[in-house]
């Protein structure tokens, strides 16, 4: 029994109609804490737990340190989660409502990752948001999923951040024979650490993170993450912090699911016509987020260009 669950495949009649294409959405925004980051972050937890540790500590914006709570609960071993400054009051929220300890430190993930590091004692275990080989692990079981259907698709689209995610999916395409299936990587244009790696030909830190899309924001995409690149098809895409919010608005009405701007990048090439022109069936990963409220998304809307 694993702590993430099935979550469904369906058809998106809205998405399909608005692209030309058949969109198809795997629908992680419904797991329990979420978003996908439980698959990954609940296989990493218990292991830990199956090697001996009692205490759990992870650095997160918000989804991550959300799934690193709720695994701790469920194990029942306390969780220790440091935030970044940036980190929305809903999120601190939903993290204690999990019995989370939250710290708050730094102006980005980067040095909260950094005061958590330190807070790793003997019998301890520190859970990374994106960059492990347990997570991506984790992270794979959801192409798993979609292979058990039978469906296979012409491309994926999903959301880069720090590069868990498309970790773990090219992980599931490959070991499951579908290396020949184009990942289409979506980023905002302030928090594109995927695409300047690319570009670059190695990974780059971000002088900052210019984007409302929290979730997204690493300054440096995982090593993997590039590597991925490098054996899979991938390619990657930008989208406006505006389109991403506009897509999460378009989503609700659609699906009536709200999800956060992060995954609203996804959403947002998803619904563009012109780039899934290539496709003829696509594979949308809702990844989720649980820590925006509408009314933040519809304030974020009235600050972006």
């Amino acid at each position: 029994m694993t702590l993430h669950i099935p979550t469904p495949l369906i058809e998106s009649r809205p998405l399909s109609l608005a692209a030309g294409r058949n969109i198809w959405l795997k629908l992680d925004a419904l797991q329990p804490c979420g978003s996908f980051k439980l698959r990954g972050v609940g296989h990493a937890c218990e292991v830990h737990y199956a090697r001996g540790a009692r205490h759990l500590v992870s650095s997160s914006g918000g989804n991550a340190g959300l799934a690193v709570a709720y695994a701790g609960r469920k194990l029942g071993v306390p969780v220790t989660v440091v935030v970044p400054e940036t980190t929305t009051e809903r999120a601190k929220e939903l993290l204690r409502l999990e019995n989370a300890k939250v710290l708050v430190h730094g102006s980005s993930w980067q040095e909260a990752n950094e005061l958590a590091l330190t807070l790793v004692g003997a019998g301890d275990a520190f859970i990374h948001p994106f960059d492990d080989p347990l997570l991506w692990a984790g992270h794979a079981s959801l192409v798993d999923e979609v292979v058990a259907t039978g469906f296979k698709p012409d491309a994926v689209v999903l959301s880069v951040g720090g590069g868990g995610l498309l970790s773990g999916v090219v992980e599931g395409l490959q070991r499951n024979g579908w290396a020949d299936v184009p990942v289409l990587a979506v980023e905002t244009t302030g928090a594109a650490s995927l695409h300047a790696a690319m570009q670059a030909g190695h990974t780059v830190a971000l002088p900052r993170i210019a984007s409302i899309a929290g979730s997204l924001g690493a300054k440096r995409v995982a090593e993997q993450a590039l590597a991925c690149t490098r054996r899979q098809p991938v390619h990657s895409h930008l989208v406006s912090d505006r389109a991403a919010l506009q897509a999460c608005e378009r989503f609700l009405q659609d699906h009536r699911l709200l999800v956060e701007p992060a995954c609203g990048a996804a959403l947002a090439l998803a619904y563009d016509a012109s780039a899934m022109a290539r496709y003829p069936n696509v594979l949308v990963v809702v990844c989720g987020g649980a820590t925006a409220t509408l009314e933040q998304i519809q304030a974020w809307l009235r600050q972006v260009d």
